[in-house]
């Protein structure tokens, strides 16, 4: 099964940002998706170009074109944004967050959006399918060339705990302390296709896969493969999904930028004619759990050798490491602020740290998560740019 693979320039960026939508004074998921979206489409009813339709009806999907710097990509948020707010604001009674997970709500008071698609991803995982109350960021990063796709892929799998770390933003499921940073990275891997990738060769390998799939009716095509790091053929890019929701535009302005810099930092080095370093898929899923555990706290392993080290040195050093690239790129600002997220907390402690003060109320924690989006600062509450 022939795949093509799009032209696409070298390194540039989009983003996809899942926002959830609440009642605002119980701060229970609000099922107004749809009215939302009639409400953003055209006056012949044309659907909104950019903002879209999710799973559940309690979700809108914000779009970003494709830039060449992280900072546009996140203007381009931010408009849309703002565009959703408008008509919240205008409805009433509803507010805006985006985590990982919501802190207290139930699957079984969610509805469905009403799209074959859904309708058979429901109708095959069952209960494990109608439990994804899940949100997160996904960033599209540009390859030139084919051929670069799967080995960058299989590098960026030693900065999954990296990144799942910093975004880590689901702690709470249905009401209860779960005692991991990312309970979305778990719950998310139990759908057929999802979570980690399996080690391919090259792209014909990857062909065969999909072949496979396809042939034996586990998916219909490509785009139903969610790995966490997946090749993104339509689009010529590497898309990056691992990530929890973030709940500001500065916050999601540091994960883009790290991730554009590390996929650009390799295809630099392939140019250059290195072999890129691979770590052991037992190895890989190890990190994943550990990040998803401890999130911050993570010990993680940092090479073929098994060498171990707290993730937060790793990202420190590592941001040493990307600086130049990030210079060549224009995100200089944007990655230095994974600091404000080393040095404040990622959102999965902000909120247990919300919720610990309140006496353990966590629609406190909803509406702490509502008013970072919306003044859409740098964790630190200080500093950053207003989405």
């Amino acid at each position: 099964m022939p795949i093509e693979f799009a032209n696409s320039p070298r390194s540039t960026i989009g983003i996809e940002w899942e926002i959830a939508i609440v009642e605002r004074e119980s701060g229970q998921l609000a099922s107004i998706g749809d009215r939302v979206l009639q409400e953003l489409a055209g006056s012949d009813g044309t659907p909104h170009p950019t903002i879209t339709h999710e799973l559940l009806t309690n979700t809108v999907e914000l779009v970003s074109g494709v830039h060449h710097r992280v900072a546009d990509a996140v203007d381009d948020l931010a408009g849309q944004l703002a565009e959703v707010r408008a008509v919240v604001d205008r409805l009433g009674a509803y507010e805006l967050i985006c985590s990982g997970s919501h802190p207290y709500s139930q699957w079984y008071d969610q509805h469905l959006t009403d799209k074959p698609r859904y309708h058979k991803l429901i109708e095959r995982t069952r209960w494990w399918g109608r439990n994804m109350m899940i949100w997160g960021i996904h960033v599209h990063v540009g390859i030139e060339d084919r051929d670069k796709a799967l080995p960058i892929l299989d590098g960026m799998l030693a900065y999954v705990p990296h990144l799942q770390a910093l975004s880590a933003s689901s702690p709470y499921w249905a009401g209860v302390e779960t005692g991991y940073a990312s309970n979305r990275a778990l719950m998310f891997q139990q759908l057929p296709t999802a979570g980690l990738p399996y080690p391919l060769a090259d792209w014909a390998a990857y062909e065969r896969y999909v072949d496979d799939l396809v042939r034996t009716g586990v998916i219909e095509d490509h785009t139903e493969v969610r790995w966490d790091i997946r090749p993104s053929p339509k689009w010529g890019t590497v898309e990056v999904r691992v990530c929890d929701g973030v709940s500001s535009g500065a916050e999601i302005g540091a994960i883009a930028a790290l991730i554009q810099c590390l996929v650009e930092w390799m295809s630099t080095r392939l140019d250059d004619g290195e072999t890129l370093s691979v770590l052991q898929p037992w190895y890989v899923r190890e990190n994943k759990w550990r990040a998803a555990r401890y999130g911050m706290d993570a010990e993680v392993i940092t090479d073929v050798a098994g060498t171990e080290r707290p993730v937060a040195d790793d990202l420190r050093d590592l941001l040493v490491t990307l600086a130049p690239v990030a210079e060549r790129l224009g995100c200089a600002v944007e990655l230095q602020r994974v600091r404000d997220t080393l040095d404040h907390g990622a959102s999965y402690q902000r909120q247990v740290r919300v919720a610990t003060a309140n006496g353990g109320n966590l629609t406190a924690v909803v509406a702490h998560l509502a008013q970072e989006l919306r003044e859409g600062t740098a964790p630190s509450g200080s500093g950053g740019d207003p989405v």
